[in-house]
């Protein structure tokens, strides 16, 4: 039996969340639903050429009108929202009312929490999939299940361009205004057992990585967690995760930082005033911007823990990379694949039922199984005794 899927958001990680559910999803129809339905046409005439399928169905929806996403939703089996948060929490509403299983993109804890409070029991709810959070957090449970007994687990992830372009040696693969936010923070982690604010860009640290990405600087972000230091409050002693870029990249920025420009209030000059966060994207975002985005993605983790009495660690490395044949870049496939699994799995009743965080939606042997047929190579180094 195929599954009927719909797909929010018809851009970059929509779109590769619907080549990877036409792929892996047993799919009988997915529907591709943008505001612009020239932008949902030219996705499905994009993902026809590259899988020889015509399961695509472009649809006009605003994401923000109850009675079109319920019209969108009737009779679909998952739907993955790939639009802004600020949509989530009425797309989560609609899919409860058409009994729909839904999952999405998050990147904001508070919405989270909102839709996470809603009570459902009947179908599968999973806010924050993607690269981070979401597979980072992922990759973080399966560590921890290779261990008795976890008690810290260190996180570590990043986008990055296979050829870095000094002075910037980064491209943006999303907003950026979500990467200024991540950068302001504060991030919330796990310390001595209990949630705890850490300042942005602070703890900045080398990791040496296998070619070609060599030794790399990870700094504090916002948002890479979401709800895990409070789900594993008293049951880790240590949760963090930090950003991975080429060196230098965070003396940069926190010297954009102290220079004031990620706020948001108005500064008056001379004949008016400014935002200087406004200013800052305006001129930085044509620098760090590029049509073609040949990237790396890489997530580091890290459990300490015991087993059989004796300290153990589990030390887990994934890397994908921008794909030649189909055009994807490396973080499209981290960010729309995971969300692919999380609803193919829902549709197939694998996962739990009701709203639920991804840290308790999706087990570490289910990952593997899912990896593995996206071939994933899941790098593992558990060592006992050490």
């Amino acid at each position: 039996m195929g599954y009927r899927y719909a797909i929010i958001g018809a851009g970059r990680q929509g779109l590769s969340a619907a080549y990877d559910l036409a792929r892996f999803g047993s799919a009988e129809e997915i529907l591709l639903c943008d505001l612009k339905l020239e932008t949902a046409q030219k996705g499905a005439e994009k993902l026809r050429a590259q899988l020889s399928q015509d399961l695509f169905i472009p649809v006009s929806l605003d994401a923000g009108n109850l009675n079109q996403l319920q019209n969108a939703l009737k009779g679909v089996d998952s739907a993955i929202s790939a639009v802004p948060f600020t949509f989530n929490l009425g797309i989560t509403k609609a899919a409860i009312e058409c009994n729909t299983n839904l999952c999405d993109l998050g990147g904001h804890t508070e919405t989270v929490l909102k839709q996470l409070a809603l009570d459902e029991s009947s179908i599968t709810i999973v806010p924050d999939c993607g690269m981070g959070p979401g597979l980072n957090i992922s990759l973080g449970i399966l560590a921890m299940s290779f261990l008795e007994k976890p008690i810290n687990l260190f996180i570590w992830d990043g986008g990055l361009p296979l050829n870095p372009v000094p002075p910037w040696n980064y491209i943006s693969t999303f907003h950026i205004n979500g990467l200024t936010n991540e950068y302001e923070g504060p991030a919330w982690f796990i310390r001595d057992g209990k949630p705890t604010q850490v300042p942005c860009l602070s703890e900045v640290e080398e990791l040496d990585f296998p070619t070609p990405l060599g030794r790399l600087e990870a700094a504090v972000t916002a948002g890479g967690l979401s709800t895990a230091p409070w789900t594993f409050a008293g049951k880790l002693q240590r949760l963090e995760n930090k950003t991975l870029r080429y060196p230098g990249h965070w003396q940069t920025f926190q010297a954009f930082q102290q220079l004031g420009l990620f706020e948001q209030t108005p500064v008056e000059i001379k004949d008016g005033s400014f935002v200087p966060r406004e200013t800052f994207h305006a001129l930085l975002q044509p620098k760090i911007a590029g049509d073609q985005v040949h990237d790396i993605c890489v997530i580091r983790v890290r459990c300490e823990g015991e087993s059989n009495g004796k300290t153990a660690v589990c030390t887990l490395d994934l890397c994908e990379t921008y794909d030649e044949e189909t055009g994807l870049t490396a973080m499209e496939k981290f960010t729309g694949w995971h969300a692919s699994m999380v609803a193919i799995l829902s549709a197939q009743n694998k996962l739990p039922k009701g709203a639920v965080p991804i840290e308790k939606a999706l087990s570490g042997p289910l990952l593997m199984q899912e990896a593995e047929k996206r071939k994933w190579t899941i790098k593992n180094n558990t060592l006992l005794g050490v």
